[in-house]
């Protein structure tokens, strides 16, 4: 699965920030949104998508549970892209 996530807005803090976003699975976008937290315990990405996304999902015969993991771990890991003029700097540790 070939899975690129790219951020519209972050809303918050190191601390705790809100994302919104689009992500792309083999040539198909879809919308997200995810809740990050940080510091104490470490990281944690939540991230949510409609039930239309997942009924899409499913029937382009990708499991929902695996885009979601997929999703997280690239939000955790900072493999996204960004809209001009945010950096990742402004709401992630460096």
């Amino acid at each position: 699965m070939n899975l690129e996530v790219h951020i519209k807005n972050v809303r918050g803090s190191q601390i705790a920030a809100k994302i919104t976003g689009t992500f792309t699975v083999d040539g198909n976008s879809f919308k997200f949104n995810a809740i990050a937290f940080g510091r104490i315990g470490g990281h944690n990405i939540g991230a949510k998508i409609s039930k239309h996304t997942e009924k899409e999902l499913t029937k382009l015969g990708y499991s929902v549970d695996d885009v979601i993991n997929d999703l997280q771990q690239k939000l955790i890991h900072g493999d996204i892209s960004l809209p001009e003029g945010l950096k990742k700097e402004s709401f992630a540790d460096s």
